[in-house]
């Protein structure tokens, strides 16, 4: 939501706001695994505790930061903290709960907990955007760590298995060193062209070093990560499932805040709050999930849920600059409760695959699909966005006398659209958002295939 304000206060490119929102995936995916292991050895309850206390101090320097790229250095960092903070939430409850049916429940809610905050976030921010500047959605976030860390230190039990839970370096470094070049060639990829010599390379290096981590992990005598767990069918289609949930959703969310203020005139808060759905279904979809998979069985409503999703996706495929307000709605519900019906499950699976003296890396494993899933549908849904965009704009501006470097983007066209007379830069204005309500289209259309 703050991604057009901070864009206009700080002449961000188009890259450097995918950076804001990529340098935190990156390095909060590359470091999941070893942070998950170091809460299983050290303790989950302070693992969790430090990760919140690196997410203060992180989210406070954000809002101090004056340029683009000290925004995307402390994006980094707070990704270090969220490293140890998601993996923390669930491995905690996953040894509170020891009864099947109460941790399926409890992780029900969990889910629900986690997509209901995903939506309230934008409309927070939207809400601080009104009477404040772009680095109050950085400021809140120090409050929320201040009331997080107080009430953890009196509510959370600490568990930890020192003894099952050996630290693997090697693994760790490995982990690290892959998936950052392996998300690093993804994001990039859309900027520097899938087919470059650099983005290759780059995924070329992440596949390498990841099959060095498998082979390193089937031979280490305290393996960071059961390799064999893939073998689990379980944990496989847990995993799959997880990653394409949040491809779709954190790259809707992505292109489609862009679409409400960019191609419909909305506010910050009122694009926040045609997405709320997402979070409100959500939250209702994930508790009855864990009733329908006791009777229904987590095939079908797994199932069930991609398809839901997929139906609100293709819904937002055939959307214009004039499209109302109560369709976006419905399809944000559609993508909401398929996301609720489908995470609580699937998560469930992923957990109940590991040891419970694992519980850390198992829950890694879940956040790592999350966060994947994330990278790509941002990556590549972002390209397609920007790609259609470029494609379709670009001859109709080079007739209007305008050079080809105003089609870069939708902000580089506006742009362009201010420096002209009244009626031309209105007839720019007009061909600027219903393009990228096209482009829009195109995006979404794309992400409801990859779900089918």
């Amino acid at each position: 939501v703050a991604l057009p304000p901070i864009q206009e206060a700080l002449h961000s490119s188009q890259s450097q706001l995918q950076w804001m929102v990529d340098a935190y995936s990156i390095v909060f995916a590359g470091l999941l695994l070893p942070a998950g292991a170091i809460a299983d050895r050290f303790g989950r309850k302070w693992a969790l505790q430090g990760g919140l206390v690196v997410f203060l101090v992180a989210s406070l320097a954000a809002s101090l930061s004056t340029t683009s790229w000290q925004i995307i250095a402390w994006r980094a960092v707070t990704g270090v903290g969220a490293a140890f903070i998601m993996p923390g939430t669930l491995s905690i409850l996953n040894n509170v709960f020891g009864d099947p049916r109460e941790k399926q429940r409890a992780i029900a809610i969990w889910a629900g907990c986690a997509g209901l905050g995903g939506a309230l976030g934008p409309v927070l921010s939207g809400l601080l955007l009104r009477s404040f500047g772009w680095s109050s959605v950085f400021l809140i976030n120090v409050v929320i760590c201040v009331v997080a860390i107080g009430a953890g230190l009196v509510l959370l039990p600490n568990s930890s298995d020192p003894h099952e839970a050996q630290l693997d370096p090697v693994g760790a470094l490995l982990a690290v060193g892959g998936l950052v070049s392996l998300l690093y060639g993804v994001i990039e990829g859309p900027e520097n062209g899938w087919t470059s010599p650099i983005t290759i390379a780059t995924l070329l290096v992440g596949v390498a070093i990841l099959a060095l981590f498998a082979l390193w992990e089937l031979r280490a005598e305290h393996p960071m990560l059961d390799i064999h767990l893939f073998r689990v069918r379980e944990f496989n289609v847990g995993s799959l499932t997880i990653t394409l949930q949040y491809f779709a959703g954190y790259g809707f969310f992505f292109v489609s805040l862009q679409y409400f203020q960019i191609a419909h005139g909305y506010s910050p808060l009122t694009a926040a709050f045609l997405g709320l759905p997402i979070g409100v279904f959500s939250m209702i979809g994930a508790p009855l999930s864990a009733r329908m998979v006791e009777r229904y069985g987590p095939r079908a409503v797994v199932g069930t849920g991609l398809l839901l999703t997929t139906v609100g996706l293709t819904m937002f495929g055939w959307v214009t600059p004039t499209t109302s307000a109560g369709l976006f709605l419905i399809a944000a519900a559609l993508i909401g409760m398929g996301l609720g019906q489908t995470t609580a499950p699937s998560t469930t699976l992923i957990i109940t695959s590991v040891p419970r003296s694992k519980s850390g890396v198992g829950s890694a494993v879940n956040d790592l699909s999350r966060e994947l899933g994330g990278a790509l549908g941002i990556a590549v849904l972002g390209s397609v966005l920007s790609t259609v965009y470029q494609h379709r704009v670009t001859p109709e501006l080079v007739s209007l006398g305008l050079p080809r470097e105003a089609a870069n983007s939708v902000y580089s066209t506006l742009g362009a659209a201010s420096q002209l007379p009244p009626g031309a830069a209105e007839t720019v204005r007009h061909l600027a958002t219903s393009t990228f309500a096209e482009a829009f289209g195109f995006a979404m259309l794309g992400a409801a295939a990859i779900m089918l």
